[in-house]
Parts: structure tokens; sequence; C-alpha cells
């Protein structure tokens, strides 16, 4: 199968220049795609150009991978605010924390990380506005969604903002002369800013170049933008998003989204994708395309060891592994990232699902218990003058559960 058919499959075409199939299974291309530091990490919203690089490296094809040390100094303009500038100690910091991020994710020997701080440094304000400025016009500016969007809303426009697509655009002129750039690719929601680029190359140098965007990801049950939960991003980095949480993120994935995430966040074939959508429609409560595609990006992001980590430790506080089977390194992750409560043994069963507020009285968790729904390491308790003594616990824990999705874990300290 043609690289363009494969990627026209799997989701990441929205829009292109060209011809797609022109672009991308001609001639072998340096590619580039940019991204300015506003946070030390990539998030999950990054993942599907940086997926879609890496199939187009696997493809033979040279990626520049570009920082934004200047473009993150102004910032491109958001829907709704200014962006507020960072401090220059700030931009560094994240610019190489990025840097690393993306190194380690495409794995390819045929990458090149450039700072564009690196050529705008040296350039003089009436230099870049007789050499650049003069190619664009204000009328082709104020047409462009981000500015169009802030100029009719009572937020307005700073001119910093405003000049945003120049910067960008020269970029692309810069990589062309230096590297023989052709191709950038970037979110759907950068079509103007490279677009910019696109024509200031012709009209510069007279030369062809191609631009090509992703879609934007949403949730298709919840019409949310993909890589946000509950309002918060998740983060590439482990500091910020454990990868316990991260491979939760991914094993939440709703049914109506799950497949087209497997064809953009792994690397699965289309065949093998296809069982998992028979296998999800046959038996949708097994959830194993949820189940593939956390195991998958959990691996490729973090490690193996991480994703196996989290699987175990996800198994366990869901009820398909025994809290019995645990190690010492899950047994930390379980501590950082489940309820937890300390308890002094024995107490009283029932005293001790109102503390863990699976019950709000006393009553309540008698008639839990009667009813049998209340389990310790997935073992139904019935008795209601049941006591947790040490007999439950292995290694200090136990899993204190109500029904199947309330849990906490109970804790011996010495």
């Amino acid at each position: 199968m043609k690289l363009y058919q494969e990627l026209t499959d799997r989701g990441f075409i929205h829009q292109t220049s060209a011809e797609i199939e022109e672009i991308l299974d001609g001639p072998k291309r340096t590619i580039y795609h940019g991204i300015d530091p506003s946070a030390d990490s990539a998030h999950a919203g990054n993942l599907v150009i940086w997926y879609l690089l890496r199939h187009l490296a696997k493809a033979g094809h040279t990626i520049v991978f570009l920082v934004g040390g200047a473009t993150g100094r102004i910032g491109d303009p958001k829907p709704d605010a200014e962006r507020t500038l960072l401090p220059e100690e700030t931009i560094e910091s994240n610019f190489a924390s990025i840097q690393s991020q993306a190194r380690k994710f495409i794995d390819t020997e045929d990458i090149i990380f450039v700072n564009n701080y690196d050529w705008f440094k040296e350039i003089k304000f009436i230099d870049f506005l007789r050499d650049v400025g003069k190619h664009f016009t204000v009328n082709e500016l104020i047409k462009k969604d981000a500015i169009a969007n802030r100029l009719s809303s009572d937020i307005g426009l700073s001119y910093t903002e405003f000049a945003y697509p120049l910067v960008q655009g020269y970029d692309y002129l810069e990589l062309y002369r230096t590297y023989g750039c052709d191709v950038q690719v970037g979110g759907s929601d950068q079509w103007g800013n490279i677009v910019a680029g696109v024509d200031l190359v012709r009209r510069k140098e007279q030369a062809s170049v191609y631009a090509l965007t992703v879609p934007l990801v949403t949730d298709k049950a919840t019409g949310k933008k993909f890589g946000k939960s509950e309002g918060n991003a998740v983060w590439i980095d482990p500091q910020k998003t454990t990868p316990y949480q991260f491979y939760q993120f991914w094993l939440n994935a709703s049914d109506e989204s799950v497949i087209d995430y497997l064809k953009l966040f792994t690397f699965l074939s289309l065949d093998e994708i296809a069982e998992l959508e028979k296998d999800a429609q046959v038996n949708p409560g097994a959830r194993a395309a949820q189940k593939q595609l956390a195991f998958s990006v959990t691996t490729l992001v973090h490690d193996e060891a991480a994703a196996v980590a989290s699987k175990n430790v996800s198994d366990i506080l869901f009820g398909s592994r025994e809290v019995q089977d645990i190690s010492a390194d899950e047994i930390d992750i379980l501590l950082r990232n489940a309820p937890c409560i300390d308890i002094k043994e024995p107490e009283e069963l029932v005293a001790v699902l109102v503390a863990t507020e699976l019950a709000t009285s006393k009553r309540e968790a008698r008639t839990f218990i009667e009813s049998g729904a209340v389990s310790i390491n997935n073992q139904k308790v019935l008795d209601v003058g049941a006591t947790i003594g040490p007999e439950w616990f292995t290694n200090g824990i136990a899993l204190l559960r109500r029904g199947k999705k309330s849990y906490s874990v109970l804790v011996i300290r010495d």
C-alpha cells in the first residue's frame, strides 16, 4: 500500500496544498514540523502529528523538528485571549524538555532539531519588514481564521500576534534555503500560518513547497477536543501525568472513538485494527480495543515496563487480577494513583466502609454488605459484623470494593 493511501485510511490527512500522492509518494522529501515551547512538556494532543512524523520517517523522508525559541516569545493568536509572554529562561528550559521528548518518540537518525531563535536573533527589524513584510498584505492576513476571529471579538489583537504568520512564514523560507524543506506539517488550526510560508517561499525563491495538516481530533462521544481529561492536559512528562494516569486516559477511550484512535495512535496494521473492531462489536464489554490502545501508546511514550505495570495495577483495581500477585513497584503505583486509607486492624468493616466514603452511613454500609455488593480482594463479604484483620492483607495492603467501580486501598503502616 502506498504511503498516501495508508495515511489517508488512518485519518491523518485533512488539508493539502497539492495532490497528496505527489507530496508523499514521489521523491524523498525533507519535512518539517514546528512547536512552540509554551509548556515544559508535549501533551497527548501533540501526538497525532508526532505519529505522522514517525510514519514519514519510516518511509524514508527526512524530518526537521523545529522548537520555536523565537515564536515562543510571541505566541500565535489564541481564539479567546492573548498569550502570556514567558520569561526567556522558561522558554529555554521548555525547549530542552520538548526536544528530548520528540527525539525519544520519533526515534530516527534522520531527524534534525532546530531553534528558530538561532536565525531570528540576527535579523534586524527594518530588514525583516523590507524583505519579508512587503510580501504580505493586510488584506490576506485578516482573512486568516485565527486573526479574523480575534478581530471580530471584544478582545482585540496585538500587533505581536498579528505578525505571527510572517514569523512562521519566514521559518519555512529559512528551512527551505538551509535544508531543502519542501513540506510543512501541522494541525488544522495552523493552516493559515503554513500557507503563509508556502506563499513566501514561492515569492522569494520561485519554488513550489507544500502544506499538509492533520485534522482536529475529538472524542466522538463528548465532542470535546482530544487530549483533555476533566479540563487538564494529558502530559507526556511522567512527572506531570504518571504512566498509570496516561494508560488510564487511553483505556477510557469511548467506544465511538477507540477505532479511530487505534488508527492514529498505534502502528498496528489496518487489518489488525479491523479485527479489533469486529471483536468490539461482538463483545464491547471486554474493551479489548481500549486495552490494546492503552498498552500500545504507553509502551511507545514511556516503555514496555511502565505499560505492563500500569496494566497490572488497572487489572487489580478493576477485578481481573488478584491483589496477592502485586509487585513492589506496582504497590507504589497503586498507592500514588488509587484512593487509600490507613487503618489499624482489626477494624469493623462497617466503619471502614464509611471512613473510605464507600458508604455514607453505617446503615447504608450494612445494606451494601447484606446485598453482596462489598468485597475484599475480590472475595464477597456477607457478614455485617465482619472485621478487617491481618488475614486480608498482602504486603501491607488490601483492596476494598463496593460494586464494580468503587474501591479503596486499605493500608497498614509499619
